[in-house]
Formats: structure tokens, sequence, C-alpha cells
């Protein structure tokens, strides 16, 4: 007798994370907190049943990668920049909520940079007709000019103190100017990683989601402007959930993804949280690691026919598991069980 492997809907894993951020929510924050988390969750999803109906329209669709899984070509169709609409309100509400301070507007300003970035790419594809947006070069330097506006905002706005990296079992390091090239470094990279990691319904969007969450309960206690930036994002992007989960009726996009994963690191870098920002992002990095050492070891392994051998049957690492024969619901459920858990151990291990 065989049994058959848990395979839930996308119905059931949007329930189920609604419910684990609700709890988490319940125990760790104020009911007026918790409040700016479903005021931009109901907004988001309100905004999608109007703007998601607009995008299939103007046939804003998503180019489906013909070297992708072949389960995924029957997406083609489907509208994608859904960033569109729940990125600015959710960064609009999370600055209201935030009470108008220069640290949150400046948070809202590099994200709604990064999506603008997104927006950028994904009109170029679908102009073009191809999957082929901004070059990787284009988009690098339009990453790297905002990350270095905010570094340079940060600069002239915090105290110096803030180029001290606060490591686990009490080690300090004090990086001086060193610090404004990391900095830079993980705006880049969290926002690539949150991109790499949108390639299966629901993946990015949950799994934002729950970081944004575990982020802001982190930080509340010193930076509750902040607090209401994570705590809107996180509503946002559970109530895109609605209209992103498996089957989706809409894409985030790089509108989206890469916003995300600037608003992130902007939030850690201002906190002083880089060290609790890569344990909760600990997906995205392994998403982001697996694409490096496909293509290393691709190119390591070339041959005279210029062919050279896999280490996975495709990266991102969602796609290996893909073609292993996991479900896109599985997938999705168990990354969001493991992002679930860094933030309860992150959360657990800040202090008091």
């Amino acid at each position: 007798m065989t049994t058959t492997p848990f395979n839930p809907s996308g119905r059931l894993l949007l329930f189920l994370l609604t419910v684990i951020l609700g709890v988490i929510s319940l125990f760790t924050l104020t009911v007026s907190q918790t409040l700016i988390f479903w005021i931009a969750a109901t907004t988001s999803a309100l905004l999608g049943a109007i703007i998601v109906p607009i995008l299939r329209d103007i046939k804003a669709a998503q180019i489906i990668q013909e070297d992708g899984p072949q389960s995924h070509l029957k997406k083609a169709g489907t509208p994608t920049m859904g960033g569109i609409f729940f990125i600015p309100p959710t960064l609009l509400i999370g600055v209201i909520a935030g009470g108008f301070t220069p640290t949150v507007i400046a948070v809202a300003l590099v994200t709604l940079a990064y999506a603008f970035i997104g927006w950028l790419d994904d009109w170029q594809i679908l102009r073009k007709k191809t999957n082929l947006g901004l070059t990787p070069k284009q988009k690098l330097f339009l990453q790297t000019s905002f990350a270095l506006l905010f570094c340079i905002w940060v600069f002239l706005s915090q105290p110096p103190d803030i180029t001290t990296v606060s490591l686990p079992f009490n080690i300090v390091l004090p990086l001086g100017f060193l610090f404004w090239f990391l900095a830079i470094f993980v705006i880049v990279a969290e926002s690539n990683a949150t991109n790499l990691t949108d390639g299966v319904d629901g993946l990015a969007g949950g799994t934002c989601a729950i970081a944004f969450l575990g982020l802001g309960i982190i930080i509340a206690k010193d930076y509750p402007d902040l607090l209401a930036f994570c705590l809107a994002v996180s509503g946002g992007c559970l109530g895109f959930l609605v209209h992103n989960r498996h089957r989706a009726d809409v894409f985030m996009g790089d509108t989206g993804s890469l916003a995300l994963g600037a608003g992130l690191a902007a939030v850690g870098i201002l906190t002083g949280q880089l060290w609790r920002l890569f344990v909760i992002s600990l997906l995205f990095f392994i998403e982001s690691l697996s694409v490096i050492a496909q293509v290393t070891y691709y190119k390591a392994t070339k041959g005279p026919d210029g062919k050279g051998k896999r280490l996975l049957k495709m990266a991102p690492l969602h796609h290996h598991l893909e073609l292993s024969g996991w479900t896109e619901t599985q997938i999705v459920g168990l990354f969001y069980l493991i992002n679930t858990l860094l933030i309860l151990i992150s959360i657990g291990s800040a202090p008091v």
C-alpha cells in the first residue's frame, strides 16, 4: 500500500500562512500594531480584485521561458507586473503608520526606486514580447545607483556607530568605511535574491510576508516607525497572495520582487540587524547560491564541445525540486515552514 504525499492546495497554503502570521503577531505585537498589517492586507487584496482584470484586458501577460519547467508553459497569458497594485499602497500605509519620520520615508523611497527598476524591466519584456527586459548591466547599474544614494543619506543622517556590525557570541566588527561597500552589496544582493525566489506561485510573496513580519518584530522596541513599515509590507504581500496563490491569477514580476528585497535590506541596514537579516533571508541566499553554483559548475566542466555539466537539474533550487517530482504547492509549503522557523529563531535570539 503506497502513501500519497501531502499536496496542499494554494488556498490551503494561504489559509495556513494567514493563521501563522496572525498567531505570531498576536503573541508579539499590540492590537494597534497588528491593525497596520490587516489594513495593508485588505487593501492589497481589494486593489488586486480591481487591477488584475485590467492587466488581463491590456494583455500584460508573462512571457514564459521555453527552457524552463515544461509545467510552466500552461501559465502563458497570466498577467504580470502585479507589484504595481500592492507595493505603492502598502508603502503609503507604512509611511503614514510610521509617522512620516525621515527614516521610514527613506526606506519607502528606496523600496519604490527598486520597484521602478522592476517596472522598467517588466515593461520592456511586455513591449518586446520576449523574456528579455533590461540587460544585466543596465539593471545592476540602476540597482547600485539607488543603493548608493540611500547609503549617502544614511551616512549623512545616522550616527557614526551604524558602521559597526554585531555578530553572534558578542562579536563586533567596526567596519568603518568598508561598511558602505557591504551595505550597497546587501541591498543589491537581497533584491536579486528575492527576485530569483519569485519563480513559483505564491513563493516570493509568502516568504517575504514572513520575513518582513519577523524583521519587524525584532526591531519593534527601538524602531516603531520601521516596524509599521515592515507590518504594512508583510500585510501587502499576504493580500497579494489572494491573487497569486496556486494557480496564480497574476505574477508580481520584477516590479514586486526587486522592491521587496531592497526594502528588507534597507531596514536591516538602518537598524543594525544585518546578521538577523541574513538568518531571516537564508532561503533567499540559498536560492541565489544555487544559481551561482550551477553557473560556476557548468563553466568549470565545459568540454571541447562547449557544453558543461549541470550541478542541479535546473536553477534556482525551487526549479530543481520541481523537476525532481515536487509539486509547486509542496515546494511553497516547505519554504513557508522553513522561513517561519528562521524568523522564530531570529526573534528568540533578539535581546528583550
